[in-house]
Formats: structure tokens, sequence, C-alpha cells
């Protein structure tokens, strides 16, 4: 990173400083703060993380070294972190317990329902540096949207956007936890928020919420668990003894947010590209699985269900077809794919089959 902010004066980071959440809301971010660097907990907690495995098949996680907990090793000449969120929430797609409890019906999580907000996301960061740089000139950063090894809800909690809760997401006081988050790592020397304050006190709903039991302990994530990681992340097959637990959830999960008193709060997407699209807020899991390559492909781009590919979202849904209540159409689709040209989704299409046959026999 360049460092041209040693040719900008005091008072033009002064005024700045004061301008810079007009100017996040102006871009359409709900919020902005200004974070300092210090990540040491932080690091501790992420080093143990990692020792203990609980990061699975994410590598990427435990690459780049030390670089991920000192963003002014990533981007040399960093200061400080500008941090901002943006809300989500589709607050016209269908009630999330109404799908959940609907097993016919595939539940995708409410951030993937819309497009995808990693590109307008990091436009919108981009658009905020160019009236950083209108205001006081030339400056270094680099914008981050899930795009680099940055410790986001760290930093966001330095910039007093909200605190991480017991189910390691963060939370805000005004806004509850259903918002995407963005940094701009700087090389302004620009006054910083203070952090905020935990305010879970002695509530664990998010705990017994999980359905794989993912949150093993206050403010710990076994992501080897967790149904996001098992729908997204994992590439290959996912563990036989947490397909029931899995229900109807096909990409992702929302039950700790769900659960959440906070989300009380919560704000809805004012953006259209948050708006739910494809009826993905409750599909039947019978018309998704009968989707092809071609059809997923075209359908699904744009979306960030799009990055985990044809493959994975066939087999997440042969599994919520396997929890879901026996009918011939549902026997009729796991038995259109046995032969599907994939080991994994012909894999899970028989365990589904061999479920949906044995509900049937507990049923007669």
């Amino acid at each position: 990173m360049e460092n041209a902010a040693s040719l900008i004066t005091l008072e033009q980071l002064t005024s700045l400083r004061r301008e810079l959440p007009k100017l996040a809301r102006a871009r359409g971010f709900a919020e902005l703060g200004v974070a300092s660097l210090s990540l040491a907990a932080d690091a501790g907690q992420l080093d143990r993380w990692l020792a203990a495995g609980r990061h699975g098949e994410m590598s990427y996680m435990s690459r780049h070294g030390v670089k991920r907990q000192r963003p002014d090793e990533l981007i040399p000449g960093t200061l400080t972190a500008i941090s901002v969120r943006m809300d989500y929430w589709p607050k016209e797609a269908r009630d999330a317990w109404e799908v959940l409890d609907d097993s016919a019906l595939g539940y995708v999580s409410r951030y993937a329902t819309g497009r995808d907000y990693h590109k307008l996301m990091r436009r919108a960061l981009q658009s905020l540096a160019d009236d950083i740089a209108t205001r006081i000139g030339p400056f270094g950063y680099r914008c981050f949207v899930d795009s680099g090894p940055v410790l986001e809800k760290a930093l966001a909690r330095n910039a007093g956007l909200g605190w991480i809760g017991k189910h390691t997401n963060l939370i805000a006081r005004d806004a509850g936890s259903w918002f995407f988050l963005g940094e701009l790592l700087t090389d302004l020397p620009l006054v910083v928020d203070a952090p905020a304050s935990a305010h879970c006190g002695s509530c664990t709903a998010c705990m017994p919420a999980c359905p794989t039991g993912a949150i093993v302990a206050p403010y710990q994530l076994d992501a080897r668990r967790c149904i996001s990681y098992l729908t997204i992340e994992l590439a290959g097959a996912i563990p036989v003894e947490l397909r029931r637990a899995m229900g109807n959830r096909i990409y992702g999960c929302d039950d700790c947010q769900l659960v959440c008193p906070w989300n009380k709060f919560a704000r809805a997407a004012t953006h259209p590209d948050f708006k739910t699209r494809l009826a993905l807020d409750s599909s039947r899991l019978v018309d998704l699985f009968g989707w092809t390559a071609a059809e997923f492909d075209s359908r699904m781009r744009g979306s960030a269900i799009y990055r985990i590919g044809y493959l994975r979202w066939s087999r997440n849904i042969a599994v919520a077809l396997g929890n879901a209540a026996p009918s011939d159409a549902i026997l009729a689709a796991l038995n259109a794919r046995r032969d599907d040209p994939s080991a994994i989704v012909r894999e899970h299409v028989e365990w589904a089959l061999a479920e949906q046959l044995q509900a049937l026999k507990v049923r007669t």
C-alpha cells in the first residue's frame, strides 16, 4: 500500500472523519465505524480453533500465517480499518419457521435468497473509497468482502458495529445480526471508535437451537458440524450421522439467528438485489432436484449459491428429500437420479431412498 496519507492534513482528516458515516449511508451501508488493528485476543482464539481442527476442510483459514491476525502485515502501511455493514434481511420472504416446518420445501439461508452480495458490496466500498479520495486526495487502501484473510467480525467489533455473540456472529443492539460486513484497510491515521460491548448476558438461546450441536460452547463453533459448512464448504459426502439433523436445509442455516432475541430489531434490506428471487424462499424440493446442470447454471448465476456448483446443490437436496415426509413424488424424484453421473450424488440418493422406505414402513 503506497503511503500517500503523509500529504493529507490534520484538518482534512478531521473533516473526513466527521463525514464518513454520511458518505457510507449514501452508498447503501447502514453503519460505518473505524477500527483499531488490535486483534491479539482474537488471534489466540483463532490459533486454538485451528489447532483443534474445527475449521474442517477450510484450509484457507490457516493460510497466510499471522497475516490474518495482523492487517498491517497483510497490507503493509495499514493504520486503521473502516468497517461497514449492510442489511440483507428479506422482509418479504416467506416466514422462515413456516418453511423449516414444511419438509416438502427447501430452506435457503436468507442471505442467499437474493443476488450475490459480494460484487455489490465491493462496488459500494470502491465508491466509498472514491468519495474519500475526492475529499482528501490519493490514499492507500484495499477493499475486502469475504475476499481475503481478514478477521472481519473482530474488526467490526473494534469499530463499534456490534459484538461477537455466543453463536460467533456479529450482533448489533439496534439491528440484530442480519447484515453483511465489509472493510477498507487504509493508511489513514483516523480517530478510531470504541469497541462494542457484549450484550448476550446469560442468554444461550442459540446453542440448543443449533440442529447439529455445532455451537459446542459459548463463542465456540465447530464448523465440521455446522450446516452452513456442510452444505457450502464441504466438497465430499456429508457425514451420515449429521444428515437427519439437517432437515430441509439445503443451503446454509439460520436457526441460531432466528432464535436470537436481538433480531427483533433486525432491519429489512433496502437494496433491491437482496429481494428474494426464483422463489428460493419456499421452493419445493422435488422441483429443485429436477433441475439439470444447465438449468442450475442459468438460474443461479448471480447468486451466492452458484459458488457451490450443481453437484453439491444436488447432494444437499437429496439429503433433504431423505428427511422429508414420504410421498410418491419424492420417491419418483430420487429414483430418477439413481444413475446420476456423480458418485457423491448417487450415494446421497441411495441414503435418501433408504430413509424414505424406512419411513414408509414405520407409517404402515
